[in-house]
């Protein structure tokens, strides 16, 4: 889906919370601010301080505050990002923590005699830890759409606090409640299908972010009886999928992408299926980014199923290698890769060049090698054993460099099997040279791995995958 249609639905989305909150602040003169420069000048700054100050302030029964709080939201939606930045500007420098009360109240908690008093003193400064903006911020979980809001909010404040880290304070503030608020009890898992609402379907278009879905009639077919789509949702945020995973049905584990997602190809048996292929999984919400919900949401979806399809006996991914590239171009240009005699030989040969000359690089800045079939086979075993390296060997500390395989292997996958060609689009050339891998899950054995991984940072893999870096 393109960028003009994402961003059409986020201005949807905007101009109805908005209409919505609106209001709610009317009626009052504690409502909503007027003709706000979208930049937020020096005077409606003081204007915006103001407001937040009744908000805090509680005057007036819980209407006022919903209508306080709705009129303060308004007018941070209305703003342009420069106002959007004075905003939380404000929120960090004027509403955080009093470092001087908090350590006059940590020198009573250390005096305080045991029991009454001492209790009496901790309580005092347990309140005084709460930062008021905290306050505040909790004053729009109340409102109509107030989470979405606040999830939005969070985004504004990664994407512009990566230059600003004045704004990391807030960031860490809203994060915290977030987190609480998002527990996994919390969450309900659904499965989406073509009868779904047309706003939800038009969501799921927007927020994939690992294989572009390029049509309504590709949309169709990857909701089609033998394929599911399962996604979290919040109670307060019903109409908004959190993270969601697209899942194919199919006999034997599958390698090719391009395949996969065919819409020319009959659809499957689901009840005559063995394999469940989870090949997206998309999180939806970028304010959420680090509440972590995507293990639970692969357990769920293996346990519905297993409980509807009982035929379905292998669940294996096939994933992405986002890394893999960058890692290897960099190696590269640093001279640090070599060719083994006979990865060598077979290159020399494709290329019609004597072997010393022969040049991994050289190869592949060649546009037709993807095409050109004696060049892609000879090709294929210098990256795949490069690319188990990068997996097996070139880790962050105890962990894998791949995002992805991080995730998985977290979640007591085994690396499997890498894929030639599996992802020949312009994005699958970039990430990896058209390189994909699986994961599989296997049931007996999740829980093994997950702590292997997890304990002594253990990349469990198979045999195949591990030849491909042994002395030959």
């Amino acid at each position: 889906m393109s960028d003009e249609v994402a961003g059409s639905l986020v201005d949807r989305t905007l101009k109805r919370l908005v209409r919505v909150w609106r209001g709610l602040a009317r009626g009052k003169a504690d409502g909503s601010i007027e003709d706000l420069h979208p930049d937020l000048s020096d005077e409606d700054l003081d204007r915006v301080r103001s407001q937040i100050e009744s908000c805090l302030a509680g005057r007036g029964g819980e209407v006022s505050a919903r209508r306080r709080a709705a009129g303060l939201g308004q007018s941070y939606l209305l703003l342009s990002d420069t106002g959007r930045e004075r905003f939380l500007h404000l929120l960090a420098s004027d509403y955080g923590i009093d470092q001087v009360a908090m350590r006059d109240l940590a020198a009573s908690v250390v005096s305080a005699a045991d029991g009454e008093p001492l209790n009496a003193a901790e309580d005092t400064l347990r309140l005084a830890l709460i930062a008021p903006r905290v306050r505040l911020l909790t004053q729009f979980n109340a409102l109509p759409e107030g989470v979405k809001f606040l999830v939005d909010m969070r985004a504004d404040l990664m994407r512009l606090g990566k230059s600003d880290p004045v704004l990391a304070s807030v960031e860490r503030d809203l994060k915290d409640l977030l987190v609480a608020w998002f527990d996994i009890g919390f969450l309900e898992l659904r499965r989406i299908g073509w009868g779904a609402s047309a706003q939800l379907l038009e969501k799921l278009m927007a927020y994939e972010a690992v294989h572009e879905i390029r049509s309504w009639e590709d949309l169709k077919n990857r909701l089609d009886s033998d394929r599911r789509c399962y996604a979290f949702f919040h109670p307060r945020m019903p109409d908004e999928p959190l993270i969601f995973i697209e899942v194919a049905l199919v006999n034997g584990i599958a390698g090719n992408i391009q395949a996969l997602l065919d819409e020319r190809a009959p659809a499957d048996d689901p009840t005559a299926v063995d394999t469940a292929i989870f090949y997206s999984i998309s999180n939806a919400q970028r304010g959420l980014a680090g509440v972590n919900f995507g293990d639970f949401l692969i357990k769920r979806v293996v346990e519905d199923i297993v409980r509807n399809l009982p035929n379905v006996k292998t669940f294996s991914t096939l994933s992405p290698v986002p890394g893999f590239r960058i890692w290897l171009d960099n190696r590269l240009d640093r001279g640090e890769v070599e060719l083994i005699d006979g990865e060598r030989d077979a290159l020399a040969q494709a290329m019609a060049v004597d072997p010393v000359e022969v040049d991994l690089k050289t190869a592949l800045t060649n546009k037709d090698w993807l095409d050109d079939e004696t060049l892609s086979n000879a090709l294929q075993n210098p990256l795949f054993r490069l690319c188990a390296t990068y997996f097996l060997v070139e880790k962050r500390g105890p962990r894998a460099r791949d995002p992805v395989a991080h995730f998985h292997l977290t979640n007591g996958a085994r690396l499997e099997r890498l894929n030639w060609q599996a992802n020949r689009t312009p994005t699958g050339m970039q990430r990896s040279y058209g390189i994909m891998v699986n994961y599989l899950y296997p049931l007996d054995k999740i829980e093994t791995n997950h702590e292997d991984y997890r304990g002594a940072g253990v990349i469990a893999a198979a045999p195949a995958v591990r030849a491909l870096i042994e002395p030959r």
